[in-house]
């Protein structure tokens, strides 16, 4: 076997799509299993491991091994954190970044009939070890529904026609039009939010809390079990609150600023949110994401931060001097 002719320096190496049943704190001391999918990469020192050197995936995997499976349950934070900063002692390398992403319930009755049901959402973590120390990010993924503002008002304008040629009076109108919801399009929708906390922040993330913006954030929360008279409230609740996915996306910003004023100004929010069309083939997509004390200012001016980045740009900066 004859080696390449050409070894450029790496980059990133590590384990990407490793599954495995975690046991993480969600909202309770005490942890529960999870299906989670982990990744694991590492910057490797000047490029390339040195002479006899253990192989990188070996590492990564056998720390993955100790931490996911024979530690006890902790917070997926501390987790993946954990995770990160023994494989780059052990790998002496200048970075290391662990994600990990894991499915979990929210078990809550159907609004009218009370009928139980389990609804399932995605939990974030990730984690970059440096010599600066460790950045952490938490999030959480969440469905729900939106209904179309522009469509239902074009579908109200209509309709206020109609009833003034059929007699009605403007006050009459204007009665009906507030008690009867007026039709529009809707949407399954996917929120996301994360929170992040740079090398010097210990501070614990409230995955409820987080769970609770996001879908608070769309025109309805939807449920997997529900009779006709849920369905009925479920339909109507989203069309009293029409939303666009960049409303969706400042409900989200909003929520984290007002439930998470104890954190730094430096902490970091990414807030996203994808609609899924009924009358297009498209989807349409939002997004925002900056420092916690530039949306604060934001939001309390309306005036508009001009640095916005994303999580990935955040992410990247860990251990930048």
């Amino acid at each position: 076997m004859h080696p390449p002719a050409v070894r450029p320096a790496l980059s990133r190496v590590g384990l990407a799509g490793v599954e495995a049943v975690v046991r993480l704190g969600v909202d309770e001391p005490s942890s529960q299993p999870f299906a989670a999918r982990i990744d694991c990469a590492v910057e490797p020192a000047r490029g390339r491991p040195a002479a006899g050197a253990a192989r990188f995936d070996d590492v990564v995997a056998a720390v993955v091994r100790e931490v996911v499976v024979g530690a006890p349950g902790m917070r997926a934070e501390r987790l993946v954190q954990e995770v990160a900063e023994r494989v780059r002692a052990r790998l002496d390398a200048p970075r290391a970044e662990v994600t990990i992403a894991a499915r979990f319930p929210e078990r809550r009755p159907a609004p009218v009939s009370g009928t139980p049901t389990q609804e399932i959402s995605t939990l974030h973590a990730h984690a970059v070890a440096s010599a600066r120390g460790t950045r952490r990010a938490v999030g959480v993924s969440a469905q729900g529904i939106t209904a179309a503002p522009h469509a239902q008002a074009v579908l109200a304008a209509h309709a206020r026609e109609r009833l003034a040629a059929g007699g009605f009076s403007p006050a009459e109108i204007a009665r009906a039009l507030e008690r009867i919801p007026v039709a529009t399009h809707d949407q399954r929708g996917t929120g996301t939010l994360h929170l992040g906390c740079p090398e010097d922040c210990a501070a614990a993330f409230d995955v409820p809390v987080l769970l609770a913006i996001v879908e608070d954030a769309m025109s309805s929360e939807i449920f997997e079990l529900m009779k006709r008279s849920d369905e009925g409230a479920v339909v109507e609740r989203a069309h009293r609150r029409p939303r666009t996915a960049g409303d969706c996306v400042g409900a989200m910003v909003g929520g984290a600023v007002e439930r998470f004023g104890d954190l730094p100004d430096d902490a970091f929010v990414a807030a996203e949110q994808e609609n899924f069309e009924t009358v297009h083939r498209h989807c349409v997509v939002a997004e925002r994401a900056g420092l916690l004390g530039d949306l604060r200012r934001e939001v309390a001016t309306g005036e508009a931060v001009a640095r916005p980045t994303s999580l990935r740009a955040w992410l990247d900066a860990a251990g930048a001097a």
